[in-house]
This record gives structure tokens, sequence and C-alpha cells, in this order.
């Protein structure tokens, strides 16, 4: 059996998981709608593969879910919206979308590594699809945040 692989899909936990709820901030409802269809395509791929190896993916995936401005790892409470700004909103959910992003990405890394040196062409060619999309929604959050958090963060 090869490698065992484990990844969480950014958009369905954490994050812009509702990009229609950022329907004002054009650019990020947009570019979260993408982001959203490349996690469902990376489960897909991944459940796919994983099936090559003998392995059932099926069931719900234990991963973190910050709450606003909550520890990684921190499940939000329920109606964690209430009384969320649309800027602390907004910023929360990209928040959680680079925290997710960077997580995965590392996710993919290390199979990539593993199927490198069992040269599994299979996996390293899913980590390589996966990965730099990754990375990407790492590079398009990292410039967001820092320029909404400072109105959002100081703003009554």
């Amino acid at each position: 059996m090869g490698p065992r692989v484990q990844a969480a899909d950014v958009q369905d936990r954490r994050g812009l998981a509702h990009p229609q709820r950022h329907r004002a901030e054009h650019e990020v409802h947009h570019v979260a709608t993408d982001v959203a269809d490349w996690s469902r395509e990376h489960v897909r791929r991944l459940a796919d593969a994983a099936a090559h190896y003998g392995l059932d993916l099926d069931g719900p995936s234990e991963g973190p879910s910050p709450g606003p401005f909550a520890a990684p790892g921190r499940k939000a409470p329920e109606g964690a919206d209430d009384g969320l700004g649309p800027g602390l909103l907004l910023l929360r959910d990209l928040r959680g979308t680079h925290l997710a992003a960077a997580y995965n990405s590392l996710h993919w890394e290390m199979p990539a590594q593993a199927a490198q040196a069992l040269r599994d062409h299979r996996l390293l060619a899913l980590a390589s699809f996966c990965r730099p999309r990754t990375l990407r929604q790492v590079r398009w959050t990292d410039p967001l945040l820092k320029n909404l958090s400072p109105q959002a963060l100081t703003s009554p």
C-alpha cells in the first residue's frame, strides 16, 4: 500500500466557506468561489487516489475550525458570526483561509516527498497538481490580510 495522504477541505470547514457572504467585496467573492471549487476538486482527486491505495476517505473530516479570532484548532461556537461587522467577518474568513491553505500546503508537500522516495508517479502527480493551488491561496490572502487588518481591527 502507498503512503497515507490526509488533507482537509479548506473551504468547507473554515475560511471563505460561503463566498456569497462577501458579495460586496467583488474580488474576494470571485476568488473565494474559485478557491472553493479548487478545494472540492482536490477532495475529489484525493478520494480517487486514496481508493487506488485501498483507503476509504468517506466520512467527516476532523479539522480545526477557528471561530472569530479563536486559536487554531478550536471550534467556533454556534452563532459565532453574530455581532461581527463585515470588516471583522471578512478578516476572520481570510485568516481562516490563509491558515488552512498553509496547513494543507504542508500536507501536500509531505506525500510529494514520500512519492519521490517511492517513485510513485501517481501520488507525485496529485501533490504536484494540488500544492501550487494551496500556495496561491496563501499568496492571495497574505496582502489582503495586511491591507484590511489595520482598519478592521481599529475601527469601532
